[in-house]
Formats: C-alpha cells, sequence, structure tokens
C-alpha cells in the first residue's frame, strides 16, 4: 500500500466520518441541536475540502495510484452514505430519499468494478450529470447538518431542496451510467453464452 500525502489525507477524511456523525451522540454536555449541527458541519466541510485537495495534490505531485484510486471514492461514499443515516435518524431526511442516493452508489460502484474487470472502465466515467448531482449532494448535506438559519439563509428549506434535486439526478444519472453500459454488457452475456456453446 503505497502512503503518500493525498492518501494520507484520504485516510484523514475516512477518520472524520464518525466524527461527523458521533458529535449527534456525544453525551449531554449543556450544547445546544444548533451548536451540535454546527460542529458536525464544520467537520463534513473540512473532510469535503481534504477530497478535492487530495486529488489536486495527487495529480499535481504525480502521486495518483491505484490504490488512491480505490480509497478515494470508498471514502466519498462512506461520508454521504453517515451523513444521510444520521440525518434519517434525526428526522432532517426522508428514508425513502437517503435509500435512493445510498442505492444508486452501491448500484454504479458495482457496475464500475464490472466494466472495469471487462476493461471498459471508461464507458462509465463521471459524467457531467453526476458532477451536477454530487455538488447539489455535498451543499445539501452541510446545509441539513446544521438545520437553521444562516446568514439570512434558511439551510433546513434550501438543504431539503438541495437533496430532492440531487436524489432526482442520482436516478437520472443512474440510467445515463446504465444506458452507456448496456451494450458491452448484452456483448459479454453473448459471448459468454456462445462460449458454452
Amino acid at each position: 500500500m503505497p502512503f503518500n500525502i493525498p492518501i494520507l489525507l484520504t485516510w484523514l477524511r475516512v477518520a472524520l466520518i464518525p466524527l461527523v456523525v458521533g458529535v449527534f451522540y456525544l453525551p449531554d454536555l449543556g450544547f445546544s441541536t444548533l451548536q451540535l449541527g454546527l460542529a458536525s458541519t464544520i467537520i463534513f466541510i473540512v473532510a469535503a475540502v481534504t477530497d478535492w485537495f487530495d486529488g489536486f495534490l495527487a495529480r499535481r505531485w504525480n502521486q495518483t495510484s491505484a490504490f488512491g484510486a480505490f480509497l478515494d471514492p470508498v471514502a466519498d461514499k462512506l461520508m454521504v452514505a453517515g451523513a444521510l443515516l444520521v440525518l434519517v435518524h434525526l428526522g432532517r431526511v426522508d428514508p425513502i430519499i437517503a435509500f435512493v442516493i445510498i442505492g444508486r452508489e452501491i448500484a454504479i460502484s458495482a457496475l464500475r468494478e464490472w466494466m472495469a474487470q471487462i476493461g471498459a472502465s471508461k464507458s462509465v466515467a463521471v459524467s457531467s450529470i453526476g458532477k451536477i448531482k454530487t455538488t447539489a449532494q455535498m451543499v445539501a448535506i452541510p446545509m441539513l447538518l446544521y438545520y437553521g438559519d444562516l446568514l439570512g439563509i434558511d439551510t433546513r428549506f434550501w438543504g431539503q431542496v438541495l437533496l430532492v434535486i440531487a436524489a432526482v439526478l442520482t436516478v437520472w444519472s443512474m440510467f445515463y451510467y446504465l444506458r452507456k453500459a448496456w451494450p458491452l454488457i448484452k456483448e459479454t452475456t453473448a459471448a459468454k453464452e456462445n462460449n458454452k456453446q
């Protein structure tokens, strides 16, 4: 396993995930719900910044690696899933929306792994729809963790709106990736059937 600054930042993001969730389950130390939300929001934003920073440094210092390429999306998905689960528990996110987002991530991860095995990973490379979905999601989650008024912005309302947008784009992007991969799935299936004969 290679070890460098970008991978260290990715591991830091993994380590911050329990803190994003755990803040809300601290013993009663007199903190208000808003204060706990602010702490969780700050930790989530720090983790999200490391996501951008580790990729930037890996490319700039030419320290990209297969292990880093594997660990980075895993850390991202764990961070999003952990935050969504705590938001569902707090009653701030509808369980169906959380299921759609998390379920899609699992399905597309499995699809990408399968496509990589047959040497066609570029067919399911990240699309512009996926990037917009991720942006909406990564803005919505800290808003819902904070869950209050911030500089005149009702983060409860806008967080819900952005997360619904992210859920819609999640489904859209999933069908986009499946449509891109379908010809190869059919081709591979047909080839296996011919080999059996």
